[in-house]
């Protein structure tokens, strides 16, 4: 569990392996996407996310230049840890608005 907490466990990572399971994204998108998130702290975390594996980033040779980003296979199989963390948030809602009623 250490492990998957150190590549993943922060704030932001999840939710940009939440974006990127639907796809390729550019940049902008993803930082659109992750309201809150500055330029600084999105491509940090990109480029971490890309020294471990779990994302590819594609520059293209264009004027300006295209980048866009995806999911390696390592980045796609956290898609089940994000299908638990979304049904288990899903519920504890459900189980907070039952208790204000």
């Amino acid at each position: 569990m250490e492990t998957t907490l150190m590549l993943v466990g922060d704030r932001w990572k999840m939710l940009i392996v939440r974006d990127l399971l639907t796809g390729t994204k550019r940049f902008g998108v993803l930082k659109k996407s992750l309201t809150g998130i500055s330029q600084k702290v999105l491509t940090d975390h990109l480029r971490i996310m890309e020294e471990n594996g779990l994302i590819h980033r594609e520059v293209y040779a264009e004027v300006p230049p295209r980048v866009e980003y995806s999911l390696t296979d390592l980045g796609l199989s956290l898609k089940p840890i994000h299908d638990a963390m979304w049904k288990w948030g899903e519920e504890y809602k459900k189980k907070l608005a039952n208790e204000e009623n």
